[in-house]
């Protein structure tokens, strides 16, 4: 086992040869060790300029021609086309806005409409038994719409449980709880073979993993983007729509900015073509160009350096629990192997929430979930393993 000493200069020359540690300079950072940008990243020191642009400026000066003149009309597509290689899309599938719980109920209940184009039988949402619990609530609310029943499974057992009923399936890329990485490409493939839809939630995966949406076939996905993203507390969620189905996508919540003509206001609705019939009303402005604004930390990034950072900072950190930590006191509820782990680290502890609320006094900031959950989440781009390392050793002081 190695000694305190020896992982505290080791973790010094990991962040030397660290070929993201530059990214670090980007972010408004504070003396604390920040490790819950899997719940709200940290604010890109670009945005508040930028933002004082948009309300001055834009807002303030040139106003009702910033729809044209500042690109406000087109942003929900621009902006994803940003996203778009992050998660491994091609540009022209990806529109930006609404809220992840709205962007998962037009997902779901488009998937549906589309499977029983060719075989109106099929009656049957399967959706993730462990998912965050408002993709839960949306595939009850879709079910109920679409007359169909739902099936909640672990993931592991979908291909089990998938039949010539299934119209659509619902899944996490990575559990929120635990970190667990779900086999995306495996389990796609086995939605496709039994003639259903798969929806995807990127939540915990887009911004820290390859994704691959193209690549697997995905049909439909949905992200939010102030986790791994930084693009600030309720910053607009996307809305994936393979190119091959765009033409079919019937979405439930038909609005005048997805219409054909939008300004024809026309009584009767014609979805417009392409991405842009994901969207519904008017755009979020101020938190869309704030996102704008944040993404702009990954140029010249690659998403397997992250990735591959990500691998390291996590398994580092398993490593100084193990040194530091009283044996017994900690337990991981995340996968040790790579194919199976996101970007965080779950630890089960006795008095989790007030092992939390230490840790964050002593500059450690993490995040509870109840009843004795842990976890630290760990963004590639403004994470050190000095960082890591001083975690560990904190945790091991708090509960000690």
């Amino acid at each position: 086992m190695s000694e305190p000493s020896e992982l505290a200069v080791r973790a010094e020359k990991l962040d030397a040869a660290d070929e993201l540690a530059a990214k670090r300079s980007e972010f408004i950072l504070n003396d604390v060790v920040y490790l819950d940008g899997n719940s709200l990243g940290a604010l890109p020191a670009a945005v508040p300029g930028r933002m004082e642009d948009v309300v001055r400026r834009q807002w303030g000066s040139l106003r009702i021609r910033s729809w044209d003149e500042s690109g406000w009309w087109t942003a929900p597509e621009r902006i994803g086309d940003r996203i778009a290689p992050l998660v491994g899309a091609a540009p022209g599938q990806i529109v930006v806005g609404d809220s992840t719980s709205v962007d998962v109920f037009k997902a779901l209940v488009a998937a549906v409409r589309m499977a029983r184009e060719t075989d109106a039988g099929r009656d049957e949402i399967v959706v993730d038994a462990t998912t965050f619990p408002t993709d839960g609530y949306i595939a009850g609310s879709a079910a109920r719409m679409t007359g169909c029943t739902l099936r909640p499974v672990a993931p592991a057992e979908v291909p089990g449980v998938l039949s010539g009923r299934t119209a659509a399936v619902l899944l996490n890329h990575v559990d929120y709880r635990t970190g667990r990485l779900h086999d995306l490409p495996a389990l796609t493939a086995a939605v496709h073979a039994a003639g259903a839809v798969a929806v995807w939630d990127l939540c915990h995966s887009a911004g820290a993993l390859p994704v691959g949406l193209d690549e697997h076939g995905v049909d439909l996905a949905v992200g939010c983007t102030y986790k791994y993203l930084n693009g600030g507390p309720g910053s607009p969620a996307y809305l994936y729509v393979r190119r091959e189905l765009q033409d079919r996508f019937d979405s439930p919540l038909p609005g005048w900015n997805s219409h054909a003509e939008p300004f024809g206001m026309r009584s009767d609705y014609e979805a417009a073509p392409g991405a842009v019939r994901g969207r519904v009303g008017t755009p979020d402005i101020l938190s869309m160009l704030a996102l704008e604004a944040a993404l702009e930390v990954w140029d010249g990034v690659s998403i397997d350096a992250v990735r591959a950072k990500s691998l390291a900072l996590t398994d580092f950190f398993l490593e100084c629990v193990r040194a530091y930590v009283p044996p017994g006191t900690v337990d991981s509820l995340t996968p040790a192997a790579h194919g199976e782990r996101g970007s965080q680290i779950a630890l089960r502890c006795a008095d989790a929430g007030d092992v939390m609320k230490r840790l964050i006094a002593a500059g450690v900031v993490g995040d509870f979930r109840p009843p004795d959950v842990l976890r630290f989440g760990f963004t590639p781009l403004y994470v050190g393993f000095g960082d890591v390392e001083r975690a560990a050793r904190v945790l091991a002081e708090v509960v000690a």
